[in-house]
Parts: structure tokens; sequence; C-alpha cells
């Protein structure tokens, strides 16, 4: 019989998972990534046409599972797309789905 996926690496994933849970915030990671580039709560906001405290919630979860980076910028921060996360999470879901997992890289 085949392992398990083992509990910390499936715990890691059901938080990317649910992070991706909620369509704006799927829209918002999205955008993030064709940008490319550090943008402020007020470009996200005017991008997907949420409230500001609606956006900054989102971007708080994204944060927070690391699918998005934060960044000072005087007294203002700016959020971008974690390239590294992105290229982990295509591997999540293949590992789900039971396709053979990558080799980690760590960045994850």
């Amino acid at each position: 019989m085949d392992e398990l996926l083992d509990r910390a690496t499936a715990r890691r994933y059901a938080s990317w998972f649910r992070a991706l849970a909620d369509p704006s915030r799927v829209q918002i990671v999205e955008y993030l990534a064709r940008q490319a580039r550090p943008m402020s709560v007020g470009e996200i906001v005017s991008a997907v046409g949420l409230a500001q405290s609606t956006v900054s919630q989102h971007l708080k979860i994204l944060t927070e599972v690391r699918f998005v980076l934060v960044e000072p910028v005087g007294t203002a921060r700016h959020y971008r797309i974690n390239e590294a996360c992105v290229g982990c999470f295509p591997s999540a879901a293949d590992v789900v789905m039971g396709r053979p997992a990558p080799s980690p890289n760590g960045a994850c």
C-alpha cells in the first residue's frame, strides 16, 4: 500500500488551498502575478473593485501563507507575488491528485 502524504505537508497544502478558497483572493493573486511588481493597496483596490478594508483582509490571508509578500515603502506597504510559492503551488495540486512530487527546493 502507498504511504499517505505526511501530515505536516498535508497541513501546509490545506492552508494554501484555504487561502485560495475565495474568488477575490484568486483574482488578487492572479493580478499581482500578471503585474510582476510591488503594488500599493490602492492600486489593488482599483483593479479588483472591492473596499480597501476587504482587500486588506484578503492580502493578510495571502501573506500568511506566503503567496504574497509585503514590503514597507515609507509608511505604506506594497504587495507582490511570491514567485517561489507560485512554483510550488502546482506541485501541491499534483501531489494531492496523486501525481509524483518534484524534488523539493526548500523555497515553499
